[in-house]
Parts: structure tokens; C-alpha cells; sequence
């Protein structure tokens, strides 16, 4: 860190009320105790910010409101493209899998039945609505903003529970637990899971990772840590997930839940350029982004 630069006194952190950031979850469940896992490793207070998709987040970044955040990669790119490869790092991974597209009843079986059909998504521009969005384009469905052979419709994940409930909704791709609750609670059924697609990064401002590098080496650690702790105590870390969601969400979840979405999910810490490709592409096929982007700078190298 540079001798003129002010070091940080607390750390701000973004995530979901998702269990795709179980890390997150567990974390600031160790914080409500006050026996923190970062704040013991780190040093630093952490202050807990929650949002309720990606774009959200990026914005706290731009506005320096945040300093790290639990995102989805296409929010990521989306920023970094924006900023011209700058504001935007991903220090590492977090969470694939733990996304599915579910669909209402059996009123659709093939791609094709998805024309004219309405389909929710967590936010426009989300980790989700891109793929979704690409995932139709691909198969020759035509999407737009607006409309097109179907329409995507980006509605808040607890709106899109009660509209798939009313039968407002043909179909929604989106995360842990809502698609367990979408199953459970609104009789959806899964038709397609990207078991090992990238669902949540741990991302920084660049400008943060330059002025306090050390703080960023540590809690990069504690991450890692902390992923490993998770694999080796699952029970446990159900249990602080569901209590977190719960105090959340001021609703109570069930642990049963937490169980049934976690069969879903793949911890997974390490993080490269290559998979950020993917969702450029997409991002670019779906009508986001326009401008060549060079990704050889998305991913935090310490000094």
C-alpha cells in the first residue's frame, strides 16, 4: 500500500438473500454472533450490504459504496465492459451450479413450447437473464427487450414465487432456494440445470485492491478458508445459512429447504478469465454489450 494512501478501517461487504451466497450467509451469521470469520482473519469490522441481484451490486461499486461483493459473473462483465476494464476485479470464485429454468406444470415439454410464453428472471442483466436470454436466442427464439417470441420478464425473486403461484408465469430462471420453493410451493418442474456453470464470484474495486492489497490477500484467504470449512461441516453450515435467510427475510425457511437446495450446489473458490468469456459472449449475443472487450485484466493478480 502506498505510504499516502489511508488504510481501511472496515470492510464493506455486498451479497443475495440467495443460497448461491452461502459463503456470504455463513460469514455474517458468524458476524451476528460476534465471533466474525472475516472480522477474526481480516482484522476489520465488515460492514453487510444485501441486494437483491448483480446490477444492483455493480452500481455500489461504482459509487464506491461497497468494497467487495458476492455477484454473478454477467453483472461482473457487464461492469468491467462498461468501465473500459477498469473499477471491476474478481478476486474469486465462489458457487457454480444452484440455477435452474423451471417451468409450470407440464404445459411445456420442448424448446419450442417456450414461444409466446412469459419467462421471470431475478433482474435485467443478471447472471440469469443473460443466460436465459442467450440460452432462447440460441435455440431460435427471438427475444428482445421488449418482446420477441417470447418474453422475459426480470421480476424480484420473491414476486416471481407468488406470480408463479397466481399462474401469471409460464416459466423462471433463477437460483437456490427459489427454485426449491418453485418446485415445492408452486408445482414447477425443472427443465433444464447448468450443473457447473459459474453462479457467484467474490468481485472488488480496483481502486481498494490498489490501496490495501494486504487487507485483500487476507479476506481472498479467509474465502478460501471458509469454502473448505463448508465442505467439511455441511450440516452446520445449512443451519447458519437457514438462519441467516431467515433473519434475512424475516420469514422463516425451513431446513428442510436449505437441505433440498443444497444438493444443487458446488463450492467451488478457484477462478480463471476463461468462464467471464462465456458470459461476454452471451452478453454480447443477447444485445448488452457492443464494444470488443480484453478480459486478460478481470481477474485480481496480487501484487
Amino acid at each position: 500500500m502506498s505510504p499516502f494512501a489511508p488504510a481501511a478501517e472496515s470492510l464493506r461487504v455486498g451479497l443475495f438473500p440467495n443460497v448461491t451466497h452461502a459463503h456470504a450467509l455463513v460469514a455474517k451469521s458468524f458476524s451476528r454472533e460476534g465471533r466474525g470469520w472475516f472480522e477474526e482473519r481480516v482484522g476489520l469490522p465488515i460492514e453487510w450490504f444485501v441486494f437483491n441481484a448483480g446490477p444492483s451490486a455493480m452500481e455500489a461499486i461504482f459509487a464506491r459504496s461497497i468494497d467487495f461483493t458476492y455477484v454473478g459473473p454477467s453483472p461482473a462483465v457487464n461492469a468491467y465492459a462498461r468501465a473500459n476494464g477498469r473499477d471491476i476485479r474478481v478476486v474469486a470464485g465462489a458457487m457454480r451450479g444452484g440455477e435452474a429454468l423451471v417451468v409450470r406444470g407440464d404445459t411445456i415439454t420442448k424448446v419450442e413450447d417456450f414461444r409466446d410464453k412469459t419467462i421471470a428472471t431475478p433482474q435485467l442483466g443478471n447472471t440469469q437473464d443473460v443466460e436465459c436470454r442467450a440460452w432462447l436466442i440460441n435455440n431460435g427464439i427471438r427475444v428482445t427487450l421488449v418482446g420477441g417470441d417470447a418474453r422475459v420478464l426480470p421480476t424480484a425473486n420473491p414476486d416471481i414465487l407468488l406470480l408463479f403461484q397466481q399462474g401469471k408465469l409460464d416459466a423462471a430462471w433463477t437460483v437456490e432456494p427459489w427454485v426449491s420453493r418453485l418446485l415445492d410451493e408452486a408445482g414447477g418442474r425443472i427443465f433444464l440445470e447448468p450443473e457447473s456453470t459459474v453462479t457467484t464470484v467474490l468481485a472488488a474495486r480496483e481502486d481498494f485492491l490498489t490501496k490495501n492489497p494486504e487487507v485483500a490477500r487476507k479476506l481472498v484467504a479467509a474465502h478460501q478458508e471458509l469454502t473448505r470449512w463448508i465442505r467439511d461441516h455441511p450440516e452446520e453450515a445449512q443451519r447458519r445459512v437457514r438462519d441467516e435467510l431467515s433473519a434475512l427475510t424475516r420469514k422463516e425457511i425451513s431446513l428442510a429447504l436449505i437441505q433440498q437446495a443444497w444438493t444443487r450446489l458446488r463450492f467451488d473458490d478457484t477462478i480463471s478469465a476463461e468462464p467471464f468469456q462465456t458470459f461476454l459472449d452471451q452478453a454480447r449475443l443477447v444485445g448488452f454489450l457492443r464494444a470488443k472487450i480484453d478480459l486478460s485484466k478481470i481477474v485480481w493478480t496480487p501484487p
